[in-house]
């Protein structure tokens, strides 16, 4: 289980979160939402080490984290897939999601498997090198195929949605629910969109910095989109690409 105490993070003069309680149980599936700019990737980083809180304190298992590094972290069974994937020339798809694994030899075939998990065609990629000759929406689906193979504790996922088109969208829904499913860590999404809403076992609202919100999905989900909820009002399912 993760746990935050307490977590503020400021930067240039202004604090961006005040004092968040969460906790990440394992097994469970956690969407993370509210408006834009209410500090929800702050978080994510916070969680997988990018950023150091201010002050509070964070758990692993009962075990201190808050001075670790995003190395240290993961290593601890803690997997980010960022907003705007990150580009390695020179590494291809496969060595990225062997490393991913941890696998010294991990066949082509597994990770083909990976690949097709998140829609795409295997053998047009699997040789591929991770560089600008790949579009935002395949840099994205080929970072969830790594959060995939590395099976770890907590899986972290940043607008998993961005540059996805439609079709990709519904196969990225059964590979979240298949990864629930099959996984005993816990899985954090932060999203707009309503279809990754609805598979959630627990959605948090965060707004202005704080978490306004939280619950099961079937309290908190009702009101978000009618615009009740005070930090989410106007809040609109952001569209998928096509």
């Amino acid at each position: 289980m993760l746990e935050l105490k307490h977590i503020c993070f400021g930067a240039e003069g202004k604090e961006i979160l005040h004092d968040v309680n969460l906790k990440l149980e394992d097994g469970k599936f956690v969407v993370v939402t509210g408006p834009n700019g209410g500090g929800k990737s702050t978080l994510a980083k916070i969680i997988a080490g990018i950023e150091k809180p201010t002050s509070g304190q964070i758990f692993l298992n009962g075990e201190e984290i808050t001075e670790w590094g995003i190395t240290e972290r993961a290593r601890a069974g803690i997997s980010f897939a960022f907003q705007q994937p990150v580009r390695f020339k020179g590494v291809t798809v496969k060595d990225l999601i062997t490393l991913a694994s941890g696998t010294k030899n991990l066949t082509t075939a597994a990770a083909c498997e990976y690949l097709s998990a998140v829609g795409l065609c295997a053998k047009d990629y699997i040789h591929r090198e991770v560089n600008a000759s790949l579009s935002g929406g395949e840099l994205k689906r080929i970072e969830i195929a790594t959060v995939l193979a590395r099976k770890t504790q907590v899986s972290l996922f940043d607008e998993p949605e961005a540059g996805i088109d439609l079709w990709s969208f519904q196969n990225l829904i059964n590979v979240f629910e298949k990864m629930h499913a099959e996984t005993r860590g816990a899985i954090m999404i932060i999203s707009h969109q309503e279809r990754i809403l609805n598979i959630a076992d627990r959605i948090v609202v965060i707004s202005k910095g704080t978490v306004e919100k939280e619950g099961p999905k079937e309290e908190i989900l009702p009101g978000l989109f009618g615009g009740v909820t005070g930090g989410c009002r106007g809040m609109q399912e952001v569209k998928v690409n096509g």
